[in-house]
């Protein structure tokens, strides 16, 4: 699993960005991948990446 901190979140939209050294580029969730409260900006994150058609996403998030 990689680590992260949520980057920037829009809780209207239910998504976001995690930054992580595991990856160059931010990478997107989506609140159907979390579950539970929404996440805050800051908040540091477990989760696994994928590769999506338009680019690296969060799969299997968990809270650190």
């Amino acid at each position: 699993m990689a680590n992260g901190k949520v980057d920037f979140f829009n809780n209207t939209g239910g998504y976001g960005f995690i930054t992580t050294d595991d990856s160059d580029d931010d990478v997107f969730f989506h609140m159907e991948d979390v579950g539970g409260a929404d996440l805050e900006e800051g908040q540091e994150i477990d989760f696994d990446i994928e590769q999506a058609p338009k680019g690296p996403r969060a799969m299997n998030v968990v809270r650190a």
